[in-house]
């Protein structure tokens, strides 16, 4: 098809746009390898497979603006398939007898048909979406501080983006409908090009050639122009999201941290200062990155006007890194990449990184970042040195002391370790209902729930100390290494193989954060042992009055559902008892935040338009509900208080109190 001048060109072109790109993507290379730690290529093999299914499937986009996610499939198919499209095109213009025989050709021919109409449709979809009506969701509010460069920059790239697209695709489909018009007649294995090709009547062979020629350079030689700018573009994440996939560290829960050791002499790193700090995976995640915005339409911060936005964070490190060279700059995070008002507004509920269809993880980064201003520059909210002195002294946030402990116990028997030495559960009752007043009422009411079960347990009582969760969370890896070993220690010494939690935020550190430290242990929530209890028929339950039986609304807590995929268990078990869950809006892994999580349980929250916790009860008064189930004593803290503050009342009840109203005798739970 090409004349020998032709050829040669392409040639020549190619190999100086494949020399541009290569520099390029060279640059991206040192750049994340200079980051901290090692990738394990190992996982990539393991994982391939999956990966492949799931990125084919556009799995994780779809979980969120269905119609949108479906126009950007079209394009991201027609990405996948152009690739062998664009193979067989340059084949054709070297060799013009080469044809794809057979049938095997004919659905070539309609896979590429239907495959450009597809993708126009989407681009031009989302063009007018991004450019005409252009939605609050898809940009950051004025006061959200993004890289001087991103506001105008990111607009620009999209632009340049969906010319290349529109310019490479209708070029090569318009290319698809002269040939047919060259044959005289429609191709019935290409209905949409032979549509178009009705748009060429009496146009003569010469010009129908030379159309296809014209049509040749503008679908290939974009290709060649646009791959220079490639590593560049957003669009790099077509490349870095399966990396993402393939070789992110594995996680046991996508809110456990990363691992220090605090005893190793030659450590001197803590947490992330400067962007030289970032771990490769977290330099990955700004390439990754496609400016979706889906991270921050779920942050419970952002949402509720305070400075933070998950995707600024990605975005602003893309632009940073793209402003320098091929080394990473000594740029420090704060000021450069994020506020520091920002972040110390995140609550650690992971909805960012659970929503992110790149795998990204925006939350790693501001907890890392906490880390340094902790411990490197002693820079943390005044509000937490309560806290933090409470763990310090008396192993809790609240600073009571060890002997007041089991004051929560009283008149009910409860067994402690040292007395029952080998219980068949252990129950760590954490620091909230052992010291919290509302929260002590759970306490007492699992203890009366494990009591008419006949559930042979014991509790650590005075040896028990805090998880130093909210320590870890706001930064202050030294006090939460000190208390992991000596719980670890602890727990080991009494072989506690099988432990239940009323506390998400314990049943995490244990199960998630302290085999790091050697501890390994299987970790219950009280709503997982109490529907086994049911199950097993071992606690009899009254059912509930038909008046009340949809008056309850379940809020499931961030580190229990999201970050433990503790979903089922606590609806099951309010079934049991006669309940009928009216769901709110975001349940489940799309949970809305109470606000207490990050350590935010012990300050106020950062300058915003509205109270996290209110966003939440109003979406709970808004199912009709008369009371609010909880399963965790920070939410339960939260919600109530947000209950309180409110003209309009609504009960809010841990799980297990719930149940305990349910147990005969008991006093009939109040609608």
């Amino acid at each position: 098809m090409l004349s020998l001048p032709e050829k040669i060109t392409f040639i020549l072109a190619t190999l100086a746009s494949l020399a541009a790109t290569g520099l390029g993507v060279r640059r991206l290379a040192r750049l994340i390898g200079a980051g901290y730690g090692n990738p394990d290529w190992r996982l990539a093999r393991k994982r391939l497979g999956q990966v492949v299914g799931r990125l084919l499937a556009f799995q994780p986009v779809f979980r969120f603006r269905f119609w949108t996610s479906l126009f950007h499939a079209f394009v991201g198919w027609g990405f996948v398939y152009y690739i062998s499209v664009n193979l067989f095109d340059l084949i054709h213009a070297y060799d013009g007898e080469f044809f794809i025989p057979g049938v095997a050709g004919d659905v070539c021919r309609l896979l590429a048909d239907v495959v450009s109409v597809a993708v126009l449709i989407g681009m031009a979809f989302l063009i007018v979406r991004r450019f005409i009506v252009r939605p609050s969701h898809l940009s950051t509010r004025g006061s959200t501080f993004l890289h001087p460069k991103a506001r105008r920059g990111i607009r620009r790239d999209s632009a340049i983006v969906a010319g290349f697209i529109l310019a490479h695709v209708g070029a090569r489909f318009t290319s698809a409908s002269l040939a047919v018009a060259a044959v005289g007649h429609a191709d019935g294995w290409q209905p949409f090009a032979s549509v178009l090709a009705g748009r060429w009547p009496g146009a003569q062979p010469e010009t129908l050639v030379l159309g296809q020629h014209i049509a040749f350079w503008l679908a290939l030689g974009s290709v060649l122009l646009f791959l220079p700018y490639f590593p560049y573009s957003k669009h790099v994440h077509l490349f870095f999201a399966p990396l993402n996939y393939l070789l992110k560290p594995p996680r046991r829960s996508m809110g456990e941290m990363s691992f220090q050791d605090l005893n190793d002499p030659t450590l001197e790193r803590f947490g992330v200062s400067t962007m030289q700090d970032l771990g490769w995976e977290q330099l990955m995640d700004a390439y990754a990155c496609i400016m979706c915005y889906r991270c921050q339409e779920v942050c419970p911060a952002y949402q509720t006007g305070k400075l933070l936005s998950p995707a600024a964070l990605e975005i602003n490190k893309r632009y940073l890194l793209n402003s320098v060279g091929s080394a990473l700059p000594v740029t420090p995070m704060i000021e450069a990449v994020i506020l520091q008002e920002a972040i110390w507004a995140c609550t650690a509920c992971a909805a960012c990184v659970d929503i992110c269809p790149v795998g990204d993880e925006p939350m790693r980064d501001i907890l890392d970042i906490r880390r340094a201003l902790s411990l490197m520059e002693n820079a943390f909210p005044k509000q937490l040195e309560a806290a933090f002195r409470g763990m310090e002294r008396a192993a809790n946030p609240w600073g009571v002391p060890a002997s007041e402990r089991m004051r929560w116990a009283e008149g009910l028997p409860v067994p402690t370790i040292g007395q029952n030495p080998h219980p068949e559960v252990l129950w760590w009752v954490g620091c909230a209902p052992a010291t919290e007043i509302r929260a002590r009422r759970t306490a007492r009411a699992f203890a009366q729930i494990l009591d008419a079960a006949g559930v042979d347990y014991a509790v650590l009582g005075q040896d028990e100390q805090c998880t130093g969760d909210a320590a870890r969370r706001a930064g202050r890896e030294d006090i939460f290494f000190t208390l992991a070993r000596a719980n670890v220690d602890r727990l080991d010494a009494v072989r506690a193989h099988r432990i239940v939690t009323t506390c998400p935020h314990c049943l995490h550190v244990l199960k998630n954060e302290y085999p790091a430290f050697g501890g390994h242990y299987q970790v219950l929530h009280h709503s997982q042992l109490i529907l086994e209890l049911i199950q097993l028929g071992k606690l009899g339950l009254d059912t509930l009055d038909e008046g009340i039986l949809d008056k309850v609304t379940y809020h499931d807590p961030c580190y229990l559902g999201r970050q433990n995929g503790i979903i089922d268990a606590p609806r099951r078990m309010l079934a049991a008892t006669g309940v009928i869950v009216n769901e709110m809006p975001h349940h489940g892994m799309t949970s809305f935040c109470c606000g207490a999580g990050g350590a935010q349980m012990w300050r106020e929250e950062e300058h915003g338009t509205q109270r996290i916790s209110a966003v939440r009860l109003a979406e709970a008064r808004a199912t009709g509900a008369a009371t609010l189930a909880v399963a965790c004593p920070f939410c339960l803290a939260m919600l109530s208080d947000a209950a309180n503050s409110g003209s309009q009342q609504m009960d809010v009840m841990d799980l297990a109190e719930i149940v305990a109203s349910r147990l005969p005798g008991a006093t009939t739970l109040s609608g």
